[in-house]
């Protein structure tokens, strides 16, 4: 079992988590899946499959912290119920097809795509960039493929779900409140599969680690999961008060500083 040292940063690190996905409605990947990395390459979990646990066990923190998002935002109405049933059967075909890819892709390569992709979401968030509006609203076919882009990148950075969700609404004249509310909710149905696909591709590599099933590490879900559970519904509810732009600039900067790190390590 991971030493008192290792539990106790898992909790607060789910605090922060659960605070930004409240907030923000970003899932805290850009800050999770690094840190992680970091973690269990300490903690002896082979470097070419590091990034597959980091990925595979932010994913299953998503599991709580989104529900409890969900309810947060769903209480004030905030949550566009037809943008996500129409969005999640493309999110599950996405984010299963690429978590059973991405098992057979080196940890390195993974590492590059995620620090891009954050390099991607600072500097939309820097410059707060925006589609000109769409004139066409949101459709059921459109929702499908969107979905299976959202799911696809997730399963390879888990913060992606939700910056790709909240651009794409933005995009279609949806207010940024229930643009929000409804990437919070999203972010259920990427869970649920990014997990199971992470431990069912993941089964064979890591079955000699006792707390690791699949790509995800048992102690560091639950201890994270339940900080999170705490804390998202407080980051919810501040997001109706707080500058949210200033808050997303702040994030992205950690975010990416931790990306590059995470890169470094593997080049």
């Amino acid at each position: 079992m991971p030493g008192v040292e290792w539990i106790l940063f898992y909790f607060v690190l789910g605090a922060l988590v659960g605070y930004m996905a409240g907030l923000l409605g970003l899932g805290g990947g850009g800050i999770l899946v690094p840190l992680l990395s970091s973690i269990f390459l300490q903690q002896g979990i082979s470097m070419d499959k590091v990034v597959h646990v980091a990925l595979g066990t932010s994913l299953a923190c998503m599991l709580i912290s989104s529900a409890a998002s969900i309810r947060a935002h769903a209480s004030r109405g905030a949550v566009d119920w037809q943008i996500v049933r129409g969005m999640s059967p493309g999110i599950i075909v996405g984010t299963f097809l690429t978590t059973q890819l991405a098992a057979n892709v080196s940890s390195a390569f993974i590492a590059l795509f995620f620090a891009l992709f954050m390099a991607l979401i600072a500097m939309q968030m820097f410059i707060n960039w925006q589609p000109n509006p769409s004139l066409t609203p949101t459709s059921f076919g459109g929702l499908i493929v969107v979905g299976v882009a959202v799911g696809s990148v997730s399963a390879l950075a888990a913060v992606g779900g939700g910056f790709l969700t909240i651009a794409y609404l933005g995009y279609k004249n949806v207010d940024i409140k229930k643009a929000i509310g409804s990437s919070s909710a999203v972010g259920f149905p990427i869970a649920v599969t990014g997990t199971v696909g992470y431990m069912i591709s993941g089964w064979h590599d890591s079955l000699s680690n006792p707390y690791v099933f699949g790509f995800i590490n048992v102690p560091a879900f639950l201890a994270i999961s339940i900080a999170s559970a705490i804390v998202t519904p407080c980051g919810a509810a501040r997001s109706h008060s707080l500058p949210v732009v200033y808050l997303k600039k702040i994030f992205a900067i950690i975010s990416l500083i931790f990306s590059v790190k995470m890169l470094v390590s593997f080049v």
